[in-house]
């Protein structure tokens, strides 16, 4: 018999249209606006003390909350209007002080039974729901002096190899400077450091009785450099995002130097700046030798104690950079610690240092790059001046019992939430150069509600006009098409939310040019239809010759704009993913629902019916 489905698969569809609505579901339980309280640092706890301090100030100002949770170390205060919220929040931040972030935030409203299913809303980019957007800036000439630091090195193993006698190597002003002690040692070192290392330009100084050779990096030496670390800076901010598990972040190069970093539903600036603007290393180095030379050595203070001081070599075995996986762990007994593993050329390096230095002390060394802000006043403007700073901590100092290789750990640290953000930092890759932040912004929650508004009357406009153009020229034909409509909607808003997709207000316009394409099959398979009633078929047969026929040109319309769409995916940025992402999904739901659903309508209404007429 024509115009029947069989009963699985009507099953088939009505099972793919109750997961839909169950799916789709969490996206009408809108998020509470909500002020977040977290610490500055790690170590310091909320407690129900800090949110009775934040009631009371609340109390006293007459902003209405409700709901105030601690949950992993992060207060959460609810607030029914974005005006309340928008006030309580410079409000808290008086009344907790500089000791703790207090930021805008979203608090989900989903039911538990449907969180227990998975269900969940979907996501909402930076344009609807808001974020935090930086602007960074790579320190090109402290880029240059680390790399420097690494020819130094190289070049005293490169002299000592080939026994040429030097007093000294320093850095000054961007050129390195070596001190010989006679003309021949001289004239033999510039041979040999031009052999293994082309890129520096040398250039002989005489100054009484000292005979310097100066070697400073070619114009284009110095380009590619910075270049490197703009481009590493770029993929360690990458990965630090990606560890962040941030929904369709943007991480861009912007001109010579900058970098743009825009992290929707990110409002806790605190967490994000920690760990996307920290430029921490670390250091293994050998304690010094008594009787070690003072230009070979440099002390440091301990982490946990100013007061103790060690002295340790300037060599360095290995850097952070060497780090190929790290997770943070507990010791025997109770304290944090972090498990390191070391590259190939690493754990070489390490075990040829610790295998030759047996019963001596080795210490990591804790290289933090920071700014100061100062304010100065120039012709009576007021200026912001960055003032950047190295600070250097022993966080370990231990005798070495055995040669070590690719994998140890690390121990003397503060605490759980430290050795976790350090593991994190070294498992994402080191800062070829320090990154400053030259622009901060946080995009409230509020912003994005007036954009909300207006892409969901865009779709009830749009589908609005759609469903009365169907109803007026195909009746019941069309109200079955307008149904299918409204599961088309159901299913997208499911996928999305299930995939964890981000809606974006491009992503809105997609949403409603799907409206448009999925009536766009019906009207195809609705035209068949009559021009097969016009050639005599009967109503049956009209209706079975127009989902057949139309079939291939539905598929083969659908599958170019496909192809169109996830090309725009692979290629786009920022809005024109977001745009592709809809597009893509609402493709596949009209496929589905104006051939599968609308068929399964019509055969129910229609199939097996003595018809003489159609009401298309």
């Amino acid at each position: 018999m024509i115009n029947k489905y069989p009963l699985w698969k009507y099953l088939l569809i009505l099972m793919v249209v109750a997961m839909g609505v169950i799916y789709a579901l969490p996206n009408l339980y809108p998020d509470d606006p909500a002020v977040q309280l977290a610490p500055q640092r790690g170590s310091v706890q909320i407690t129900e003390r800090h949110l009775s301090q934040v009631t009371r100030a609340l109390d006293n100002a007459n902003i209405e909350y409700f709901g105030q949770d601690i949950e992993n170390n992060n207060g959460i205060i609810r607030f029914k209007s974005d005006d309340d919220q928008l006030k309580a929040k410079t409000l808290i931040q008086e009344a907790l002080g500089e000791d703790f972030v207090v930021a805008l935030n979203l608090a989900p409203t989903t039911p538990q039974w449907l969180m227990d299913l998975g269900a969940g809303p979907m996501k909402l980019g930076l344009d609807l729901r808001g974020g935090v957007h930086f602007l960074m800036e790579v320190d090109m000439k402290e880029a240059l002096s680390q790399r420097n630091e690494v020819y130094i090195s190289e070049m005293k193993t490169l002299l000592r190899s080939e026994r040429l006698r030097y007093r000294r190597i320093s850095r000054e002003e961007g050129t390195i400077r070596v001190l010989f002690t006679n003309e021949e040692y001289l004239s033999k070192a510039k041979t040999v450091i031009r052999s293994e290392f082309p890129d520096f330009v040398q250039t002989e100084k005489v100054e009484g009785e000292n005979l310097y050779l100066d070697l400073k990096l070619s114009d284009k030496a110095a380009r590619d450099i910075e270049d490197y670390a703009v481009k590493q800076n770029l993929t360690t901010l990458r990965n630090r995002v990606n560890e962040l598990g941030v929904s369709e972040p943007l991480v861009q190069r912007q001109g010579r130097n900058r970098i743009v970093i825009e992290l929707p539903g990110v409002q806790d600036t605190a967490a994000a700046k920690r760990i996307l603007g920290a430029t921490a290393n670390l250091e293994f180095r050998l304690e010094a030798a008594s009787d070690a030379g003072t230009l070979d050595t440099e002390e440091y203070p301990f982490r946990d104690s100013a007061s103790r001081r060690a002295t340790l070599e300037r060599d360095i075995i290995i850097t952070g950079n060497s780090v190929s996986n790290a997770q943070s762990s507990f010791d025997e007994n109770s304290q944090p610690q972090v498990n390191i593993d070391l590259d190939t050329q690493g754990g070489k390096l390490m075990n040829r240092a610790t295998r030759n230095n047996i019963r001596r002390r080795m210490a990591v060394l804790f290289v933090e790059h920071k700014v100061k802000t100062r304010v100065i006043e120039t012709e009576g403007e007021k200026i912001e001046q960055r003032i950047p700073y190295v600070e250097k901590h022993i966080i370990s100092l231990a005798t070495i019992q055995s040669a070590l290789g690719n994998s140890f750990r690390i121990t003397g640290l503060d605490s759980p939430s430290e050795s976790s953000e350090l593991a994190l930092l070294l498992r994402a890759g080191s800062l070829a150069a320090p990154i400053y932040f030259v622009e901060e912004r946080t995009i409230g929650p509020s912003l994005g509600k007036e954009n909300i508004e207006l892409g969901i009357n865009s779709v009830q406009i749009g589908m609005a006009f759609v469903v009365l153009f169907m109803l007026a020229y195909y009746r019941l034909f069309g109200l079955i098409a307008n149904v299918a409509l409204s599961a088309n909607l159901i299913l997208l808003a499911a996928l999305m939310s299930m995939m964890s997709a981000t809606l974006t207000l491009p992503g809105i316009a997609g949403i409603v040019l799907t409206l448009g394409m999925a009536v766009d099959a019906n009207v195809l398979i609705f035209s068949r239809i009559k021009e097969e009633m016009q050639n005599g078929a009967s109503p049956q047969m009209a209706i079975h010759a127009g989902f057949e026929r139309a079939f291939v040109t539905i598929f083969d319309a659908n599958l170019t704009t496909l192809l169109v769409a996830v090309i725009l995916f692979a290629v786009g940025t920022g809005p024109v993913k977001g745009f592709a992402v809809t597009l893509s999904l609402g493709i596949i739901t009209s496929m589905f629902t104006a051939i599968m659903v609308t068929r399964a309508l019509v055969n129910v209404t229609h199939g097996g019916r003595q018809l003489k007429k159609l009401s298309i």
